[in-house]
């Protein structure tokens, strides 16, 4: 039985008791596969010492445009209208 020891067993301050505890390896395409995930997205943060933590995600489709966001386009417009743009981009390869 190999033994690994990754630091602390708590992230942002919080406890974890671990529910599951499992080796993996690695495959040829460098993946791991995970039992029973119950997300399908993760935000994955790899330490030095070889660390991986993974904090699952959930993508949702936001109820509004953010006013960063509306602001930003415009801008865009503005710029638009006045003729600031970037030279035509040309997508005849494509």
């Amino acid at each position: 039985m190999l033994n690994y020891a990754c630091g602390n067993s708590h992230i942002g301050g919080k406890d974890m008791e671990a529910v599951k505890n499992y080796n993996v390896h690695i495959d040829d395409k460098k993946r791991v596969t995970l039992r029973g995930a119950k997300y399908q997205y993760y935000n994955v943060r790899e330490y030095t010492n070889g660390c991986i933590i993974l904090e699952p995600r959930e993508l949702t489709t936001p109820k509004s445009i953010s006013a960063k966001t509306l602001e930003d386009m415009d801008k865009s417009i503005r710029n638009f209208k006045v003729g600031k743009v970037s030279d035509p981009i040309d997508l005849s390869d494509f």
